[in-house]
């Protein structure tokens, strides 16, 4: 296993928190990795933040692989980790060749969504030796299907649902996984059954890590935010402000000869 992998699951053993934040793009990437940042995921939400697509469906594996090189040749601290986008790993084979296409773009590792029905993909992966972070709870890849983004672990049927890919994720070899919104007392037993770090996202605070969209958190994208999200700043707010004072000036320069 990579050290920069084992640090993460050592950080679980003693207690330490994970902090995960998403990049796309060689600034931003630098600056979360200058800032301390231990994760930076290359996430397929760069479809919605960055695309201007209605969700994730749309991400194309050439985009993941395009990001995660502008992502790598900015970080020299994080651990970087890519999402699989959408039906980029519908076969154990399929899933493998993909992954190596993002180690070899500069990710440290992949993710990707589901439990135990992803199991042999799973293992595929990290048989051939790639760190694999798996997602289980809402899976924004299926938003479609689930007709929206919806709390998990509600129902003893959906908390056994939940404990069983979290083990079988475990199982399967991945080294880490991310629980979106599950209900916060459900995440937290998840996290006390399973030997490796849970990261949550709209879960509550007793994961062993939290994962944000960078965006969300900073407010560069204010045209929707989580439930879930406080905002830390509100950059959007200080690039309208930056641009109507340059607008105002480039048009109050006189013209030569005016």
């Amino acid at each position: 296993m990579d050290p920069r992998i084992d640090s993460l699951r050592a950080m679980k053993q003693r207690g330490e928190k994970i902090a995960v934040l998403t990049a796309y793009d060689y600034p931003l990437a630098r600056l979360l990795d200058e800032s301390g940042i231990d994760v930076i995921l290359v996430g397929d939400s760069l479809g919605m933040v960055v695309l201007g697509f209605p969700d994730t469906t749309l991400v194309t594996m050439e985009q993941m692989l395009h990001h995660t090189a502008a992502v790598a040749r900015a970080v020299k601290h994080a651990v970087i980790l890519t999402d699989l986008p959408f039906a980029s790993y519908e076969t154990p084979e399929r899933a493998l060749e993909n992954a190596r296409q993002l180690i070899d773009a500069g990710a440290h590792g992949v993710k990707l969504e589901g439990g135990a029905a992803k199991r042999a993909e799973i293992e595929a992966i990290t048989h051939a030796g790639i760190p694999l972070m798996a997602h289980i709870g809402m899976l924004p890849q299926q938003v479609r299907l689930e007709g929206g983004y919806k709390v998990k672990g509600k129902t003893p049927d959906e908390v056994e649902a939940l404990l069983a890919d979290a083990r079988a994720v475990e199982e399967a070899g991945a080294f880490a996984v991310v629980l979106e919104l599950v209900r916060p007392a459900v995440a937290e037993q998840i996290t006390r059954a399973i030997s490796i770090p849970t990261i949550g996202i709209g879960s509550g605070q007793n994961c062993d890590g939290q994962v944000l969209v960078t965006h969300d958190l900073i407010g560069l994208f204010p045209w929707f935010t989580p439930k879930f999200v406080s905002r830390e700043a509100h950059v959007a707010d200080e690039i309208r402000g930056a641009v109507s004072a340059f607008i105002n000036q480039a048009k109050s320069t006189p013209t030569r000869g005016s």
